[in-house]
């Protein structure tokens, strides 16, 4: 396990470099985001630990960055200002790029994998915008009316965009439909409504009770089936669902974080397990027991008569002493490696293989 320390600056996001092995990039704000500036620190792992490489200091907090897609030494920031910046490691201090349209904070920033023309950002103004690097003003704007946590191009559709709110909905849009009055809303799911309840032929049915509402801090999409994704929040639940059939409610539940999920990341190597930063100071693997069809147990595993698949901790790391931010996986080498950050001033470099019992 390798360790680096953002000195005077709390951890928020990580995202490894789509072009390189070793090489990563912290986005990080002093005094846990809520006043006094932010820090984008670039690095490289090396036989001799990690190595700072870079870093650039900004007047706000800084919550998200994103790589680019089309240029391997540039990095997208989301701030507290309202304002995205895109930084040039070649380049000295400034950001090459500043959009400021958002009226409040930036909370997340994604590049689109498939046309990587294009990113996304969202904002707790309750908007989702779409950007290309080559203009001064966005391109879309998608209303979400909530605060938006978390925004995501779909990796296996250019034109879908996926967004979980404070309102407890995962959207999600489709700008191939008319905008008209839906603004290209394809989906709605709430992520807390009750399953339908199974009915007794000529006994009345009582509905079931809904869980009540707690804000969606994180989402993902998974890497190997286009239709699913992950979302996670102040409940402490992970939960996965499929787009195409949104009344069904979860396909698979995922409980043992104490405290509100921060970040969920589905493995780019194995399509069922996934990554999660607590507030509890864990990172956790999970499985959601997707693969379970192949073994024969899937109905083993469900929760009830309707229930969601209930999913499985596969192992934790505990290193950080204060709320875990941050996580993402490494796309090359062996399929177990990523990094964590969090508010302790800590990067850690890990095996999530080595955490399993």
């Amino acid at each position: 396990m390798l360790h680096f320390r953002t000195q005077g600056f709390n951890g928020c996001a990580v995202k490894y470099s789509p072009f390189f092995d070793n090489r990563l990039a912290v986005a990080s704000a002093a005094n846990f985001g809520l006043v006094g500036n932010g820090r984008l620190f670039i690095l490289e792992l090396t036989p001799n630990g990690i190595v700072p490489v870079k870093a650039f200091t900004t007047q706000d907090s800084l919550y998200d960055l994103a790589w680019s897609e089309i240029h391997e030494n540039q990095v997208l920031t989301a701030s507290g200002d309202g304002s995205i910046k895109l930084f040039d490691t070649t380049a000295n201090d400034f950001p090459i790029s500043n959009w400021k349209e958002h009226a409040r904070e930036v909370f997340s920033v994604n590049w689109n994998l498939v046309a990587k023309d294009r990113f996304c950002s969202s904002s707790w103004d309750g908007t989702v915008r779409v950007w290309s690097p080559h203009r001064p003003q966005s391109l879309l704007t998608l209303p979400t009316h909530s605060c938006t946590y978390s925004a995501a191009f779909c990796p296996h559709n250019p034109d879908l965009i996926s967004c979980v709110t404070s309102d407890s909905y995962v959207r999600v849009f489709d700008l191939r439909t008319p905008a008209s009055a839906s603004n290209h809303l394809a989906v709605q799911i709430p992520i807390h409504a009750a399953p339908a309840a199974p009915t007794i032929p000529g006994q009345p049915g009582m509905p079931p009770a809904a869980t009540p509402p707690a804000e969606a801090l994180t989402h993902d999409w998974n890497k190997y089936r286009p239709t699913v994704l992950a979302t996670a929040g102040v409940d402490r639940a992970i939960r996965t669902f499929d787009i195409r059939a949104p009344q069904q409610g979860p396909l698979a539940t995922m409980l043992g974080h104490e405290y509100a999920v921060r970040k969920v990341a589905w493995s780019p190597h194995l399509s069922n397990v996934l990554l999660s930063a607590s507030y509890d100071m864990t990172c956790r693997v999970w499985s959601d027991r997707s693969d379970a069809s192949a073994i024969g147990d899937a109905d083993l595993l469900r929760s009830g008569p309707a229930g969601p698949v209930v999913g499985a901790e596969l192992g934790r790391m505990g290193r950080h002493t204060e709320f875990v931010t941050g996580v993402d996986w490494c796309l090359f080498g062996n399929e177990g490696w990523c990094a964590s950050v969090g508010w302790d001033e800590s990067l850690y470099v890990w095996d999530v293989r080595g955490t399993m019992t």
